[in-house]
């Protein structure tokens, strides 16, 4: 059994999820919400001693019509630069509506508004894990 940790990523913040391999599903784990690149790769390295994961796996944000746009661009970037400093594989996954499906997963368990804005990037990190393991728009390169 190994843990594979899942990763929303934004500009401003990062949602991280985690999961088992033998199990194939996955949690949302936090939050990471610094404006500091050096303090968001700090926790990062800290969830992996943590966790000790196998593998990482990056949302990659498209259009609809599955075009790449900027955001795209800083999740492959985001994604290359996990795997330089940590030398673990890292796989993609497309993430469209990924967020759309973590706000209506907390609508349904009565968690609203702005109410939402702590758990949104983790609960769609933990779509694009859910994703992986269940080998739904994963991205072979």
């Amino acid at each position: 059994m190994s843990t594979i940790l899942g990763f929303d990523f934004g500009e401003v913040r990062i949602g991280v999820s985690m999961g088992s391999t033998e199990l194939g599903i996955a949690h949302p784990l936090e939050t990471i919400a610094f404006e500091e690149n050096d303090k968001k790769f700090a926790r990062i390295e800290a969830l992996i001693k943590e966790w000790q994961p196998s593998a990482l796996v990056v949302g990659l944000p498209a259009h609809l019509n599955g075009e790449e746009h900027e955001m795209s661009r800083l999740a492959r970037k985001f994604a290359n630069r996990l795997k330089g400093r940590f030398g673990l594989a890292v796989s993609l996954v497309d993430e469209r509506l990924s967020s759309a499906g973590a706000t209506q997963a907390l609508n349904e368990i009565g968690l609203r508004g702005r109410k939402q804005k702590p758990a949104l990037d983790q609960v769609a990190a933990m779509q694009i894990l859910q994703s992986y393991f269940d080998g739904v728009g994963v991205i072979t390169e």
